[in-house]
């Protein structure tokens, strides 16, 4: 029966260099997997920039929005986040959002720009609101603008 050097008594240890080696191949593997994670995000977002910004929003779309209204309303809220996307996809990567400028919807741009339309168009109207907020901010910088749409009654 072979024996195995971890765990026969009389073998000798495995050397410091070999221990080393082990923990190098183990930290570029973690590497190797790292970097294939990010080039898949990369690749995600890529993809996902260019729709945002060539394409236009699809019906699917309009009714997620739907859904997202009729299911706050059943959870007795009178304010639901209907779309998110990245801030770098505003034109100030969302500085006028974050900071609460009138003129952010001149920042919009592909998609974002195209739900604000619709909502000027169907839903003010209609008595809703629109609002912007930046959703997360990672590493401190804006991270993703949410758009939350309001049907609460206004205030005097």
């Amino acid at each position: 029966m072979a024996s195995d050097k971890s765990t026969d008594p009389s073998a000798p240890p495995v050397s410091a260099a070999q221990l080393r080696q082990k923990l190098l191949e183990k930290e570029m593997e973690k590497v190797s997997q790292y970097r294939k994670e990010q080039d898949a995000k990369q690749k995600e977002l890529t993809k996902f920039t260019d729709e945002f910004l060539s394409h236009q929003v699809t019906e699917e779309e309009i009714a997620t929005v739907r859904r997202l209204v009729m299911n706050a309303v059943e959870a007795g809220k009178l304010e639901a986040m209907v779309y998110s996307f990245p801030s770098e996809l505003c034109t100030d990567s969302g500085r006028a959002i974050n900071s609460n400028d009138p003129a952010w919807p001149q920042t919009l741009q592909g998609k974002a720009k195209e739900f604000f339309d619709r909502y000027q168009t169907f839903g003010k109207p209609q008595g809703y609101k629109l609002k912007a907020m930046i959703i997360n901010f990672p590493g401190g910088m804006p991270g993703d603008v949410g758009f939350f749409l309001s049907w609460a009654p206004e205030t005097k």
